[in-house]
């Protein structure tokens, strides 16, 4: 078993889109999700952006990818690149 490979545990799942992959096996991943505000009961989009460890170096931007929590790789890296859901043009 590879030191990233899950073992059977829950895990975080998140679909979203590579807008970085300048770093080396490295991408920033902008996720987006709609939530109801509380108050004023409007759709409000909210977006983060998490670093996924991308092993092979096969994603680039505006690439939609599956990512999936794993333990820290680093200081800001604990999410990792599963599959590659829809190419980029």
């Amino acid at each position: 078993m590879s030191a990233i490979e899950t073992n059977g545990k829950h895990r975080k799942r998140r679909i979203g889109v590579v807008v970085s992959d300048r770093m080396f096996k490295t991408v920033n991943v902008m996720v987006e999700r709609t939530v109801i505000h509380p108050r004023f009961r409007k759709e409000v989009k909210k977006r983060k952006k998490f670093m996924a460890h991308d092993a092979e170096n096969r994603c680039k931007i505006g690439d939609r990818v599956l990512i999936e929590e794993v333990r820290p790789l680093s200081k800001l890296k604990r999410w990792q690149v599963i599959e590659v859901l829809e190419q980029s043009k």
